[in-house]
């Protein structure tokens, strides 16, 4: 145990003293044990270094509008395009918010909705997964026994914590910006199946099969779970892995599936605060100073960040123990989600693998560009009237095609 603990203090020393050493011990992956470390370590050991051709390409390219960050291979910063201003990163915001989750889950845990007993007192109480579906609330309410009195309650957040800050009256009323429940069926992407739709359900079901008994339905607040403390588990339906879940976030930019995993990781269901994600990334030295964090998925137009920031959380992210299953929750272009159909079949299909975002006046397009199998952290935010996907997109292909820093 103390072997152990001197050991961690020499590595510690190190880092504080020695980044250079550090930093190659890192690029050339010598010791697994100081990724792990320097994945938490509160600081960057990074350095700067001037690339004429990179730098000419951007300025030629781009207009104030863009932000972009380059890094290379070797966690170098090679170029930068008003890396430092504040923009909305629209789903580009789901790059921190899934690995966060990562982060405090195992990738084959799930999400549970469960069926409660306490005598004649059903509980019904769910985690947000995506999936749910009346079959399975049927399956739960299968296992209810006759009774003279059946008492069935339904818990479910306060209505007030249904949708983050920032998203419009225009957001809530389509697929993408539905209410962010724990009870949710089918990710409540049908307007129609809300709490009182499932309690509508949930009583016709047990009056038709209990004709005989006096059947309640009750909506109960979760921040009441006392209710739960002497309840027997009855029924549980699972979600897919969390792993699966992630990729449906990242991959599809699927919403309410980025909401819903990030609140069950941050225990912040019942109120609609985002500061355990952003001191995360403040633990981790990350830039995070004047940033904005107003949800996990990226809808809400109040989150403000920088390209550096999510440049230099990419360069970190390839020293955590769960990089492999992080990078495999991205979509890849020509290949999946919402980059499958950008460069099919051409020299670049397979080898970004990244996160797109978009809004109106804003498109973002940020992840790991493969070149000789080696990853460049690439991250381009514009914020515009006049927003152009295609000279971000080219811009990836150049600095595909683009020789080695001058």
């Amino acid at each position: 145990m103390k072997r152990n603990f001197y050991s961690f203090l020499l590595i510690l020393l190190a880092l504080v003293t020695s980044p250079l050493l550090i930093r190659y011990l890192l690029i050339n992956q010598k010791i697994g044990v100081l990724n792990t470390i320097y994945f938490n370590f509160p600081g960057i050991i990074t350095r700067k270094k001037t690339c004429p051709n990179y730098d000419a390409l951007l300025s030629k390219t781009l207009d104030n509008t863009f932000s972009v960050t380059i890094i290379n291979e070797n966690g170098t910063l090679i170029s930068s395009y008003n890396d430092e201003v504040l923009r909305i990163p629209a789903s580009n915001q789901k790059l921190f918010s899934s690995a966060y989750v990562l982060n405090k889950y195992k990738p084959d845990q799930n999400l549970k909705t469960t069926l409660f007993k306490n005598n004649n007192n059903y509980y019904l109480m769910g985690q947000g997964d995506p999936d749910l579906n009346y079959s399975d609330i049927v399956k739960l309410l299968s296992n209810i026994k006759s009774n003279k009195n059946i008492n069935f309650n339904i818990a479910e957040i306060y209505s007030k914590s249904y949708w983050p800050k920032g998203w419009t009256y225009t957001d809530k009323l389509y697929k993408y910006g539905s209410p962010i429940t724990t009870l949710a069926i089918e990710s409540n992407q049908n307007a129609y199946d809300d709490i009182y739709k499932l309690k509508r359900f949930i009583s016709d079901f047990l009056n038709n099969k209990f004709i005989n008994s006096n059947v309640t339905i009750n909506l109960i607040d979760t921040r009441k779970i006392f209710y739960l403390n002497n309840s027997n588990v009855i029924d549980q339906i699972y979600s897919n892995p969390i792993l699966s879940l992630l990729t449906l976030s990242n991959s599809e930019s699927h919403n309410f599936t980025a909401e819903s995993l990030f609140k069950n990781a941050s225990n912040t269901w019942n109120d609609n605060e985002y500061r355990n994600l952003k001191n995360w990334l403040k633990n981790k030295g990350l830039p995070v100073t004047n940033t904005l964090f107003e949800d996990a998925s990226g809808l809400s137009r109040n989150n403000k960040i920088t390209t550096k920031l999510v440049a230099l959380f990419l360069d970190k992210m390839k020293y955590s123990n769960d990089f492999k299953a992080y990078q495999s929750t991205l979509s890849i272009l020509g290949v999946r989600g919402t980059l499958g159909k950008r460069s099919v079949n051409t020299e670049l299909s397979g080898k970004f693998f990244g996160k797109t975002g978009t809004l109106s006046n804003v498109f973002a397009l940020s992840g790991f560009l493969y070149k000789n199998e080696k990853p460049i952290i690439i991250s381009i935010i514009q914020n515009s009237n006049n927003i152009d996907k295609e000279k971000a997109f080219k811009l990836l292909s150049d600095l595909y095609l683009m020789k080695s820093c001058k």
